[in-house]
């Protein structure tokens, strides 16, 4: 039923169109403040689908393939950012036992027992034991706490307005939202330098996502610069090879990062790069600009026509 019209929207050689999809976290067991977060068993059956209907390549072979005019029909790839450990812990491990290959691009700085910036708010408001949390001392509001979707509500919110503040500011911002939502140390969320080694173990692909994860766009030119070599070199000399793929952070095209970023990644020799601009890659694509998506839908059904949407959405950024 999906596979057809797949085939149609995706066809092979000059005129494939390749799908990527962007996860993050894989959790035990589903979560009721993320509930569209997939847990292991649901990402195994998005994984089933995915194999059942698609041609599933690793993406530095699937981005040769399509500039070549030489990738399958229904080409998919897949791939994680920032490094968390539950994806070395349960994702890997999900598609290799089904011989599946995907990309996972790590964040350097928070390897070893790190937690980002988001992370720590988060689980700074899940953990709070209050009923209302005001923040506007720091500019934001007064949030009450006294249902799950109302703690959902405040994380949006205040990641969406404290994402795009200066690194500095940021990082000020989120230790006071930690102290106001009653403090604590957050756990550590991202892999260890093993657990990359371990991915490679695996068959998995290996791609770079900056050091500290920031914003580019906030960033002198020599500091993005440093942030898109660095977690490179950190990389490489983790799984002592080369690392050809790169994700931009947070990846959404004129608003996280720029042309000039662009021309930095082609710079330090990356092979390709992906952005969170929508819509499926094709031979006209810019290969360091390349389009992904999150489908979130839980039923087969759902995610099959989420799939079909975006093979049909106008490309975001095409050279």
């Amino acid at each position: 039923m999906i596979r057809f019209p797949l085939s149609l929207a995706a066809r092979s050689g000059q005129h494939g169109r390749l799908s990527i999809l962007i996860f993050h976290r894989v959790l035990r067991e589903p979560d009721p403040l993320f509930p569209d977060v997939p847990s292991a068993a649901d990402f195994e059956a998005r994984m089933r689908w995915v194999a059942a209907w698609c041609n599933v390549l690793p993406l530095q072979q699937a981005v040769e393939r399509l500039f070549e005019g030489s990738l399958p029909a229904r080409a998919l790839a897949v791939t994680f950012d920032d490094g968390y450990a539950d994806n070395e812990e349960l994702a890997a491990p999900i598609l290799h036992r089904m011989g599946l290959c995907a990309t996972f691009f790590i964040t350097t700085a928070y390897l070893d027992g790190g937690c980002m910036w988001n992370d720590r708010v988060i689980e700074a408001v899940r953990a709070c034991r209050r009923d209302r949390l005001d923040l506007s001392a720091l500019g934001l509001s007064i949030y009450e706490l006294d249902s799950i979707g109302a703690r959902r509500q405040c994380i949006d919110d205040v990641l969406k307005r404290i994402k795009h503040l200066e690194q500095d500011q940021r990082e000020t911002t989120t230790r006071a939202i930690v102290a106001a939502a009653g403090g604590g140390h957050a756990r550590a969320l991202m892999m260890t330098r093993q657990q990359v080694r371990s991915l490679r173990t695996m068959g998995m692909e290996i791609g770079a996502h900056t050091m500290s994860h920031p914003i580019l766009m906030r960033l002198e030119d020599g500091a993005a610069l440093a942030e898109i070599r660095g977690g490179k070199a950190e990389l490489e000399e983790i799984i002592d090879e080369p690392v050809d793929l790169f994700a931009y952070p947070n990846g959404v095209p004129g608003q996280d990062y720029s042309a000039a970023h662009a021309a930095m990644v082609r710079e330090c020799k990356f092979k390709a790069a992906v952005s969170t601009a929508v819509g499926a890659a094709s031979i006209r694509s810019d290969r360091y600009q390349l389009p992904r998506f999150t489908p979130w839908d839980r039923t087969r059904l759902r995610f099959g026509a989420r799939l079909l949407l975006n093979l049909r959405q106008d490309e975001a950024i095409a050279t």
